[in-house]
């Protein structure tokens, strides 16, 4: 019989660890690369591997509780703006932006489940749903072609993110591919510039 008063305190406990845990694991991740050992993030964290490995099984799973919190605090919220703004094409850039910077600043997150297909199911779908939202009412408002699908926009963003590994960690380089998407998926092209071309780093052209 759970016993939520007793417990209380634990529940505090267990939620600071939790959160030094994920702090850690983002640093050692921009530090030190995808493949970082969970005993250097417990380490990082002031907590046990016992500690760690009781509140996540295994590194996917504390990944996800990362990925998780980045979008939760810096996507999230750009998501509630757009659907209520008037704009909803102007919308959904904002949040595709938004979750290109993240994309950015923790790819090796991003690098440590590569190829996981599923894994990022349990962290995009209230994203996905607002993407859904805001396509939808921008192809009411006349401001995004009408044969674009949320499959197509999945794919987009995935393509996107993907793109994250061609790009210096932190940089802005997905300006100009995401100026390209917005292209190609408006009813009718932007008359603009396209944001700088960047290099390629390790590539030659």
């Amino acid at each position: 019989m759970d016993r939520p008063l007793e417990r209380r305190p634990l529940r505090a406990d267990a939620a600071r660890n939790v959160d030094k845990i994920i702090t850690a694991a983002r640093q050692c991740f921009r530090e030190q690369g995808p493949d970082v050992p969970l005993q250097t993030i417990a380490a990082t964290a002031g907590v046990g591997p016992a500690t760690l490995f009781r509140n996540f099984a295994d590194k996917e799973q504390l990944v996800l509780a990362a990925l998780s919190r980045q979008l939760r605090l810096h996507v999230d919220p750009v998501v509630e703006e757009a659907l209520g703004g008037m704009d909803a094409a102007e919308g959904l850039f904002k949040v595709i932006d938004a979750v290109m910077k993240v994309a950015s600043e923790d790819a090796n997150l991003l690098d440590a489940v590569a190829g996981r297909r599923g894994l990022l199911t349990g962290i995009t779908g209230g994203l996905i749903d607002g993407i859904g939202v805001l396509l939808v009412r921008g192809q009411g408002q006349g401001s995004l072609r009408r044969d674009i699908t949320l499959e197509d926009m999945v794919r987009i963003v995935a393509m996107l993110i993907g793109a994250v590994d061609t790009m210096e960690p932190g940089s802005r380089s997905w300006d100009r591919p995401v100026a390209l998407m917005e292209d190609a998926i408006r009813a009718v092209r932007p008359d603009r510039e396209l944001p700088p071309q960047t290099p390629i780093p390790g590539l030659a052209l």
